[in-house]
């Protein structure tokens, strides 16, 4: 892991006031729980970005919504298929 840098920031009163309330709950450090929801932050964008490309490939493929159950009825065919053969 890396090593620690500590940045100084101000967030208002109300987020803090929240912040030490689901630290209160939680029994853990404000940090650890400001860390953690930094974490989850970063993992749902990362996720979004996930999903857009997805999106972004199957529009330009011409694949709709409607495809989906199809394309994977063919995939678990050709998969089924290759495990009899293999």
């Amino acid at each position: 892991m890396a090593p620690n840098h500590d940045i100084g920031f101000a967030i208002p009163a109300a987020l803090a006031a929240e912040l030490q309330a689901a630290a209160d709950e939680e029994h853990r450090p404000p940090l650890d729980v400001l860390r953690d929801a930094i974490e989850s932050y970063r993992k749902e964008q990362r996720w979004r970005r996930t999903l857009a490309y997805g999106a972004d490939r199957a529009r330009e493929s011409g694949l709709t919504e409607a495809d989906v159950p199809r394309l994977i009825a063919e995939h678990r065919q050709e998969k089924r298929k290759g495990l009899q053969s293999g």
